[in-house]
């Protein structure tokens, strides 16, 4: 044999090696049956008990099909199964049957690809086989092109969307799903008999079933794929838009889809096909939803991450009946609206996202399973739903109430159901929605109206989507990131946790209590101040309770203070008879300070501090300690020449200001914190909050050398980002 001709055979060789490898490959991934059995047609023929399905197939078409090469997997009824039909449809014989409905049956129950049972409840993941996450295959039935009328009454020529994007994948059907019930799929999702009989009451769970049939044999082999045999009939099953429609009982609930979230444009591609398809000339719409809801109803497919996603998984939706819907939007959604009409979208959008799940509900996995909300299924499956379907693209569920969303049943709602106070809800959303919509953490609100932010000149710059802020009673407009943070504080002021109702009745009683930014608040006999608005200035009015708490709604705004601290600390040492006045004294003569601005040294802008204010009685004790000087007639020294008394007032100062928290005297916040003292090798100097046998709230040094109590009536004083006490002894570092 010449070279030239063994090199041939050789490639040859190699080749038919390489496509018999990759052919097994193929036929061992989708299990090629023994080429030695019939087609699926000839089988039905031969096993001499699917005389009524082997005339929808004829009828239907698909004869040639089922009857030549390719890969199916084909759930045939039995004439028993037909006999159950043609009894529930009063008829006698497959020949009362049409076309259109043989189409049905038959594709509807015809799988691409072919699998045994052992590989029905596995994933076709891209990168192998994943074991047990399977429930369903993507069938040969398909609605296509089909008239549909828009809720104005238009009639058109329509596509469903197959991809929950908006765009119209090409060369892709929108084909329906048949689910089935392993056992081995069942069992790895922890359900059981009572999941599957909660759709299907009236078919024994076997292990096996598909839809409400059951497999009375398994794995036909056939040379084009597998047959197995089931006991009932199967139409294709509605999606959950179909399903939607063709229940008058949740027409209110369907009406916010159809007239809010539906949209249809002109599909070219779609139009072309169409007439090279029909001849005929209708331009085709492609329909689907807004895509800032979770999924499109009418979408047949599933998430497509990867091409076979939709095998383990399908969407869920939750459908109030008509009176539960329209209570609630009467009572929730439109207490400040006249109509939907006039209802922001994302309301509406919020509404229906907490109806809807981008995984299948089942019947015993309510509470674990999350809508795109975060929020589990908060209805009961015996008392509250009234209807239940598994349907082509996922689970239906009719209901005898709403799902309350967080975003509505919590504090949030109150502002952002309320066009009064849209400017609020905007601040809310830029960092504080997803705390405050928490129904475990119970919060208080002071509700911040548009017309008050706009009086104090905060207002929202549509044109530049950035908020401004405009110097009352001039034209004096700045638009920039520094008024959104400024807006944010004040916000913040306005929001705070209270987990024991803390806030519940204002109109009596005072106290001081915490903010969500840090800083503190006061009420007195139904007033409030802040740091920013003076004393007792905002009336706390009328309160509304949410699932998490309580708003009240104020007459004005609890604003921040920009005053630096020296400046209040000064204020108050120059008040007459002052006990803050000798520790002033000595820190406003030291390098600490900054004469010209009462700036501090150490206190940053921006920063939180506690400031213990010795008085002045414990002042001149701390100069008998020798931590403070003294002149040579023991008279107080606060303007010392020699350095080490300039660093004895020093280390005295800053040890008796708490860095990176505001403190009061509520015992919230107990222990050890730092203090803006650092000692010769760098550590940094602590003190600590104890509560004593009594019940008050004492200080110590570190050296647990002495004990200071707070003096009441001086205490609790609000300055910006910072709280003031006066005690009754000094702390020695």
């Amino acid at each position: 044999m010449n070279g030239l001709l063994r090199n041939i055979l050789i490639v040859t060789l190699t080749l038919f090696a390489f496509s018999s490898c990759k052919k097994k490959a193929f036929d061992d991934y989708y299990y090629k049956t023994n080429n030695l059995a019939a087609p699926i047609y000839q089988q039905l023929q031969s096993r001499g008990n699917f005389k009524n399905l082997l005339a929808c197939i004829d009828k239907a078409g698909y004869r040639d099909i089922l009857g030549s090469a390719g890969y199916w997997t084909f759930f045939a009824p039995n004439d028993s199964a037909f006999k159950k039909f043609f009894v529930e449809r009063g008829i006698s014989s497959v020949s009362q049957i049409d076309s259109a409905t043989a189409r049905d049956i038959v594709s509807f129950c015809l799988v691409y690809n072919a699998f045994a049972k052992a590989r029905l409840g596995d994933f076709q993941d891209k990168n192998g086989w994943v074991a047990n996450q399977a429930f369903r295959r993507r069938t040969a039935n398909y609605l296509g092109y089909h008239n549909d009328t828009t809720f104005t009454g238009q009639i058109l020529k329509v596509v469903d969307i197959n991809r929950n994007t908006g765009t119209l994948f090409v060369g892709d059907n929108n084909n329906k799903y048949i689910p089935y019930f392993l056992s081995n799929f069942m069992t790895a999702r922890g359900l059981s008999a009572s999941d599957y009989n909660y759709f299907y009451p009236n078919t024994p769970y076997t292990g096996f079933n598909v839809a409400n049939a059951s497999v009375v044999t398994p794995d036909i082999p056939a040379e084009n794929g597998y047959i197995h045999e089931i006991d009932r009939v199967i139409l294709p099953l509605k999606n959950i838009e179909q399903y939607l429609a063709a229940k008058p009982e949740y027409s209110e609930f369907k009406k916010l889809f159809d007239k809010y979230m539906l949209n249809y444009f002109v599909g070219q591609n779609s139009t072309v096909r169409y007439h090279n398809l029909t001849g005929l000339n209708d331009t085709i719409y492609v329909k689907y939803y807004n895509t800032n809801l979770a999924f499109s109803l009418n979408n047949e497919n599933y998430q497509k991450v990867t091409d076979n996603d939709a095998q383990t998984n399908s969407y869920t939706l939750f459908a109030p009946k008509n009176d539960a819907f329209i209570k609630y939007r009467d009572s929730v959604l439109l207490e400040h609206y006249p109509s939907l009409d006039v209802v922001p979208q994302s309301i509406i959008i919020d509404f229906l996202s907490a109806h809807m799940f981008t995984n299948v509900v089942w019947p015993t996995k309510f509470s674990s399973t999350t809508n795109v909300q975060s929020e589990p299924a908060r209805f009961d499956p015996s008392a509250d739903v009234i209807d239940k379907q598994i349907l082509s693209n996922g689970n239906f569920y009719g209901t005898s109430k709403v799902q309350a969303a967080n975003v509505f049943s919590t504090v949030y709602g109150k502002p952002y159901l309320d066009p009064n106070y849209s400017l609020m809800t905007r601040a809310l959303d830029l960092n504080l929605r997803y705390s405050i919509t928490v129904p475990s953490v119970k919060y208080t609100v002071f509700m911040m109206s548009d017309a008050l932010l706009q009086a104090k000149g905060y207002d929202y710059n549509f044109t530049q989507s950035q908020w401004q802020y405009t110097v009352p009673g001039t034209t004096n407009v700045t638009v920039s990131s520094t008024v959104r943070d400024n807006l944010l504080r004040i916000l913040a002021t306005h929001v705070v946790k209270t987990p024991n109702d803390e806030m519940k009745d204002l109109s009596s009683g005072s106290g001081i209590i915490e903010t969500y930014g840090g800083e503190y608040i006061k009420w007195n006999s139904g007033k409030l101040s802040s740091a920013g608005t003076g004393t007792y200035k905002v009336t706390a009015g009328a309160s509304k309770v949410a699932s998490n708490g309580r708003v009240y709604y104020s007459d004005s705004l609890l604003e921040y203070s920009d005053t630096l601290v020296g400046t209040t600390l000064k204020k108050l040492a120059n008040a007459p008879g002052s006990d803050f006045s000798y520790f002033y004294q000595y820190l406003s003569s030291s390098s600490l300070y900054t004469a010209s601005n009462d700036d501090i040294t150490g206190v940053k802008v921006g920063g939180f501090y506690t400031l213990f204010v010795p008085n002045n009685d414990a002042i001149v004790y701390a100069t008998q300690a020798g931590l403070l000087p003294v002149n040579s007639d023991s008279s107080l020294n606060f303007t010392p020449t020699e350095l080490s008394d300039q660093i004895l007032v020093n280390n005295f100062i800053k040890y008796h200001i708490v860095s990176g928290t505001t403190i009061i005297t509520d015992g919230n916040k107990l222990g050890k914190f730092n203090t803006l003292y650092k000692d010769a090798s760098g550590g940094t100097g602590t003190i600590s909050l104890n509560k004593s046998s009594n019940g008050t709230i004492q200080l110590k040094d570190q050296a647990n050398t002495n004990t200071a109590n707070f003096i009441m009536k001086r205490s609790n004083i609000l300055a910006n980002r910072c709280t003031i006490h006066l005690i009754d002894n000094y702390l020695q570092y």
